[in-house]
């Protein structure tokens, strides 16, 4: 008995210290990121939106821990939109809120059956979805005057946008880090940038967050993020580290070098005149 007693508390002590790695990590690059970006200014008023998932929980921890340490004061203000899925667990997010003392808000909103009627069978849901939810988030934070509404993507979910975006819609661009909003009203912070996917798992998990999955997405097969995450999967697992190195190209772009003629001048491009060349090595030598 006293050798099983041993064992389980070794079990926890590992645990802990694994925990308290995972929450190093994932404090310095939320910090890092912050200040990068500027993400987050004396006096703000920040609302954490949750999904129920490893992301958002994480995002509100990592945050409530930086909030008791920063040199800045600002609040955090937690929101759950309730979209009425079939079998969802109603009581979760409110029961851990309340249990961790945090200000929130359950916002209830049947986007659910507009979702599932407007959209044809076989096709994907994320997009009506996402702009439903957007437009319900936005509006409330107005409403409590947020000065900035934080998400919960990753490093990962932002390179993942920047293929889908590439392979599906032709176009080069991500998720950024700090965001204007179309209407000028709200600005969109997404600490996680800098964070990885697998951190972030390994942190939810030993922390025992109560996650609530995503029926209305991961209900449907063959969805194109999967494809793509897939591929980003198998690509780290051959190349370790290849995954940062997309990253870091996204906040390293040369615009010469790439063929937008709407963001650099190439019609205004033309060679140096032989006589100025000659001119220009005289100045040097002299």
């Amino acid at each position: 008995m006293q050798a099983t007693d041993q064992t389980e508390s070794l079990a926890q002590v590992q645990a802990q210290l694994k925990l308290n790695r995972c929450r190093k990590n994932l404090r310095r690059d939320v910090g890092r990121a912050i200040a990068d970006y500027n993400m987050i200014e004396e006096g703000d008023l920040v609302m954490v939106c949750l999904s129920g998932g490893k992301d958002s929980y994480t995002l509100l921890d990592i945050l409530l821990t930086l909030q008791r340490h920063a040199p800045i004061d600002f609040r955090i203000h937690a929101v759950n939109l309730d979209q009425k899925q079939p079998g969802f667990p109603q009581q979760v997010l409110p029961d851990y809120l309340s249990s961790i003392g945090v200000e929130y808000k359950i916002i209830e909103q049947d986007t659910y059956s507009i979702v599932t009627e407007k959209v044809a069978e076989g096709k994907t849901y994320c997009g009506l979805c996402s702009r439903m939810r957007r437009g319900i988030l936005y509006n409330y934070a107005d409403s409590i005057g947020a000065t900035k509404i934080a998400l919960g993507h990753h490093r990962d979910d932002i390179v993942e946008t920047l293929f889908l975006n590439m392979f599906y819609g032709g176009k080069l661009k991500a998720m950024p880090p700090k965001l204007l909003s179309d209407d000028k009203r709200n600005v969109v912070i997404r600490p996680l940038a800098y964070c990885k996917e697998k951190e972030i798992t390994r942190y939810a998990a030993l922390s025992d967050f109560p996650i609530i999955p995503c029926n209305l997405c991961g209900s449907q097969d063959n969805l194109q993020r999967q494809v793509i995450k897939e591929m980003l999967q198998g690509w780290d697992r051959a190349h370790p580290g290849r995954v940062e190195t997309i990253f870091r190209s996204i906040a390293n772009v040369s615009l010469s070098q790439l063929a937008d003629t709407k963001l650099f001048p190439f019609s205004e491009l033309r060679a140096m005149p032989q006589q100025m060349k000659k001119l220009d090595v005289v100045e040097l030598v002299e």
